[in-house]
């Protein structure tokens, strides 16, 4: 028997029983906020009665939050109380830096967006994909310029060899059909994230998915097709409303997205290689050299592509090496980077 019941006005913004669970006793009398775009020195949130500017306590630090947090606030002055547990939290490691860079949090679908021409880079959408393994959220390759595209099918076909049962949908980001092929992703109370390089057409796809009035329409940059290089238009995250109901979180284009920290990411993605690695007669094989290695013998009887191995290789590699460890005495915890 399904369940008919109409969402209420806090499932509508994203609110679920995952949220209701972490409410304690004394904390009835507070009211859900959603983080809708994080400044420098403020935050704006949105409630059911309509958008809200925090009051933080003096010492607060706003980098600590993300685009799409749920948070508890007193209804009365809006001063912020807590912040819930996230459902999903996506996040990257920069080039420099210890710490980890907040991106989105509590995203049902991440859509990976790229076009149908030389921006297409499978190894930059491996990285695209293990970011979302990692975070829990559903990943969606969005392959955009598809009407001026001249075999669109080739693009999808090698999008769709990247992860298994890997959702690719190709469209045009002007046209309104973009809303039927992604209303699957995009219903009430259902949040997706965009993420992709400059100039491949996020911010036109919120656009078209919000249907935005002129006036309130994400800032869109132009594109030069002889490279595919196209200027940053977004500058900041923000939550917008789909006339479906939904959620859409724009994000600023990553120039560099390095792995670290994302071994269960990485697993999913190559799940058709980490399967076969107990088959193998060494518990520690390389699947490079050893006899008896069943992902080699896997490439050799063509059913995985050697040079998939390879970028598997190098990324799990990658991660080891930039991945932080924690060490020091009593306590005292410093972070260092493992060396190989």
């Amino acid at each position: 028997m399904t369940n008919s019941r109409l969402p209420t006005a806090l499932e509508l913004l994203g609110w679920s029983d995952f949220f209701e669970d972490q409410i304690e006793p004394d904390e009835a009398d507070l009211a859900p906020r959603r983080v809708a775009s994080v400044h420098r020195a403020r935050i704006e949130a949105i409630s059911v009665a309509g958008p809200v500017e925090l009051e933080l306590p003096a010492n607060a630090n706003t980098a600590e939050f993300a685009v799409g947090d749920w948070l508890l606030a007193d209804p009365h002055s809006n001063m912020f109380v807590r912040r819930l547990e996230r459902k999903t939290i996506l996040q990257r490691r920069p080039e420099t830096g210890r710490g980890l860079q907040l991106v989105a949090a509590n995203v049902d679908t991440l859509l990976i967006v790229t076009s149908c021409n030389a921006d297409f880079n499978s190894e930059r959408l491996e990285r695209y994909l293990i970011m979302a393994n990692q975070a829990g959220s559903n990943p969606v390759i969005v392959l955009t310029k598809a009407d001026i595209a001249e075999d669109v099918g080739l693009f999808q076909s090698q999008a769709e060899a990247l992860q298994r049962d890997l959702p690719v949908i190709a469209l045009n980001g002007r046209s309104s059909d973009a809303n039927t092929l992604l209303s699957p992703w995009c219903g009430a109370g259902q949040t997706v994230a965009l993420v992709g390089s400059s100039g491949v057409g996020k911010s036109t796809l919120v656009n078209t998915l919000t249907g935005a009035a002129a006036d309130a329409k994400q800032k869109t940059g132009t594109i030069r097709e002889y490279d595919a290089q196209g200027r940053h238009t977004t500058t900041a995250r923000s939550l917008h409303a789909t006339p479906g109901g939904g959620w859409v979180i724009d994000t600023p284009g990553i120039r560099s997205l390095y792995v670290s920290d994302v071994t269960d990411g990485i697993d999913t993605l190559f799940a058709d290689i980490v399967e076969l690695a107990p088959l193998c007669r060494f518990r520690d094989c390389t699947h490079a050299h050893e006899p008896d290695c069943a992902v080699q013998a896997a490439v050799k009887s063509g059913a995985i592509a050697a040079d998939r191995v390879e970028r598997w290789q190098s990324l799990v590699s990658e991660n080891r090496a930039r991945t932080p460890t924690i060490s020091g005495a009593r306590g005292n915890k410093i972070v260092r980077k493992k060396k190989y």
